[in-house]
């Protein structure tokens, strides 16, 4: 587990993170700016985005072909650059999850049956969110966090980057959360949940077919971490699907769950992989241009299919 305690030494104030803390002090910057000043902002920049990083820009129309085959090629471009305006805007208001107060958060925020996760709390249940990976991911967490007086744990990648790290891991568990190296495996997880934290997962991503499973993801053969269902069961957890959604114009945000997700898991990993990507889509449906398109969602294929990319 990484440790939030831990305070930047000397080896911060190195040439090599100065474009870190560039970066840094740009978005802490543009925190400060009113909303809709950041949503305007980000628009601007995403579009500068679309434009010059042609490698995100063919993965997400790749993305979007599979997954939306009833759109021509016009509104699959459209969507895309959607897509990365809505990435860049909720980029530009990370700090505010991060270091924001929590009256600005509880300003910016509105929930959505929000009574699945209070019910869940006041009857003491062990409780995993299904939090698919959309572009405002990290303000709703955050936000359930210092509303819901509840901590959390959630698995995440550790950056090579020292900087990053740390910056990452006070931003994510000021509210008393956990944060998890996914390398450490379900264990940590496990323990976290039975000593009472609510877990924040997000399990949407290709990585790989070790812990995974082939199935449909909008008909595509996705490679599915079985994780869900693992934990489910070896903890007796609750799970509730839970999206983050970005208002336009800068109006704030929206959380919101789907009901708890009844008769799971199955037993079976392939029904439960399935069952979980159905929740998923079913968020994105709402709100395709926020779903993370620019990951390579169909990267590992089935044996004898070919590339995708």
């Amino acid at each position: 587990m990484t440790e939030p305690e831990r305070k930047p030494g000397r080896l911060f104030l190195h040439p090599r993170f100065w474009p870190s803390w560039l970066g840094y002090g740009f978005l802490r910057a543009a925190a400060l700016l009113p909303l809709p000043v950041i949503w305007a902002l980000g628009g601007v920049i995403g579009t500068l985005f679309y434009m010059l990083h042609a490698e995100r820009r063919h993965i997400t129309r790749v993305n979007l072909r599979l997954c939306f085959p009833e759109l021509d090629d016009r509104a699959c471009k459209i969507l895309a650059r959607r897509h990365f305006r809505e990435f860049m805007r909720a980029t530009l208001t990370v700090p505010i999850a991060w270091w924001g107060s929590v009256r600005r958060l509880n300003r910016l925020v509105r929930c959505r049956n929000c009574h699945y996760l209070d019910d869940a709390l006041a009857a003491g249940r062990r409780i995993i969110l299904l939090a698919p990976h959309f572009v405002s991911l990290e303000i709703g967490g955050i936000y359930l966090a210092s509303s819901r007086h509840a901590s959390f744990a959630s698995f995440y990648k550790r950056p090579k980057n020292a900087l990053l790290d740390y910056l990452i891991s006070q931003g994510r568990t000021r509210f008393g959360g956990v944060m998890i190296e996914r390398m450490e495996g379900l264990r940590p997880a496990v323990r976290s949940l039975r000593h009472g934290l609510a877990f924040y997962y997000l399990p949407d991503q290709d990585q790989g077919v070790h812990g995974a499973v082939f199935a449909p993801f909008f008909g595509v053969p996705a490679a599915t971490l079985t994780s869900l269902g693992r934990l489910a069961q070896l903890t007796g957890a609750i799970v509730l699907p839970c999206f983050s959604r970005q208002l336009p114009y800068g109006r704030g945000y929206e959380v919101f769950f789907r009901p708890p997700m009844t008769h799971y898991p199955s037993g079976n990993d392939v029904v439960d992989a399935q069952r979980m990507n159905q929740e998923i889509e079913a968020g994105v449906r709402e709100m395709p241009e926020q779903y993370f398109w620019a990951h390579r969602r169909f990267k590992t294929r089935p044996p004898g299919q070919p590339p995708l990319y």
